[in-house]
């Protein structure tokens, strides 16, 4: 049986599970995208030098090495010190939390599919043993072969239904785990930015408050 002779199996329940797979298809890919940039701006090495820098407060520098850059612990560390006479925690924070929703976008959509797709296949199933109920009433055991298109159609939605939520369902908790890194990664460079700034303030203090 081809492809689209299966579909058509399926009833008018396929129609939005097309729509469905479709939907998970665009947000799987999109969320590919996404994180195949990120990791390639990714620079450990410059949040390193940015701490280090920090810490003897040569801010000028610390703006020339990352006003190129587009990896997101670095974009929240210069938002700290951009902010670092005003509020560097809640600067930081701000900056994460717009991170986090760049990396969540879409994801909601994808969460919906996995839930709704074995649903939309199980209501298929329903339509489909009742349309078998429906045509057995009709021609009766005789005929068993009339009650075989309502059957397959119960069969052909719950099949589609689940395969699509069991294909979505491994890139989204991949996708969640990145975010879950990615919060952790900024927190922690966001908190020794924050200790490292607080030493700094404090040998400053020291130095003026000291001997001449």
């Amino acid at each position: 049986m081809r492809m689209w002779e299966v579909y058509q199996s399926g009833g008018p329940v396929m129609w939005p599970l097309l729509a469905c797979s479709f939907l998970a298809l665009v947000v799987i890919l999109d969320r590919s995208m996404f994180w195949w940039s990120a990791m390639r701006k990714r620079n450990s090495s410059l949040a390193g030098e940015v701490l280090d820098l920090a810490s003897r407060g040569e801010w000028e520098e610390i703006r020339l090495r990352t006003r190129h850059s587009g990896d997101y612990v670095i974009r929240v560390l210069v938002s700290g010190i951009l902010h670092r006479e005003y509020d560097m925690g809640r600067a930081m924070e701000a900056e994460a939390e717009s991170q986090i929703r760049r990396m969540q976008r879409f994801m909601a959509v994808l969460d919906t599919m996995i839930t709704v797709s074995p649903l939309l296949g199980i209501f298929g199933t329903v339509l489909g043993i009742i349309t078998s109920f429906k045509m057995l009433g009709m021609a009766g055991l005789d005929d068993p072969r009339a009650v075989t298109g309502g059957i397959a159609q119960a069969l052909i939605t719950t099949a589609a239904g689940l395969g699509i939520a069991i294909m979505s369902v491994f890139p989204y908790n991949y996708f969640n785990s990145r975010i879950e890194k990615a919060a952790h990664e900024m927190e922690k460079y966001a908190t020794s930015l924050e200790l490292t700034y607080e030493r700094f303030l404090g040998r400053n203090s020291y130095k003026e408050g000291g001997p001449a």
